[in-house]
């Protein structure tokens, strides 16, 4: 049996969504950005909760070359300690899965409200 791969650079290049998947890519790996932070500091962003250990303290710009073309993300800071997206760590791996995970939901024309548990499920580790 084979595998089918898709060939996302050659149909993004082909195709006029290349812009909506650039911007599905963005709102994915932010969505994902803050529930890994509200994680960390305990409450999310602008709650007020007795269990918050820490507080945001802005964003810095980043740029992501991915293969669907350069994205851009604005990664929280913190006040203490620091925090690095988890799927950037080890770059090409990762984001290999968060694309096929958002290639596969395009393709399938998952809604955006189920994307949303998919990247709840990846931060949550399961």
């Amino acid at each position: 049996m084979t595998e089918t791969m898709i060939d996302l650079p050659g149909v993004i290049a082909k195709s006029d969504d290349a812009d909506f998947l650039r911007e599905l890519i963005q709102d994915t790996a932010q969505r994902l950005m803050n529930i890994e932070v509200a994680a960390v500091c305990g409450a999310g962003h602008g709650e007020r909760s007795p269990d918050r250990e820490n507080q945001r303290n802005g964003y810095r710009p980043r740029q992501w070359d991915a293969r669907a073309g350069t994205i851009g993300l604005n990664i929280p800071k913190l006040r203490k300690g620091s925090y690095f997206p988890t799927f950037l760590e080890p770059r090409r791996t990762a984001e290999k899965a968060l694309m096929a995970v958002i290639q596969e939901a395009y393709i399938h024309g998952v809604s955006t409200r189920a994307v949303d548990d998919l990247v709840r499920a990846y931060a949550s580790g399961g």
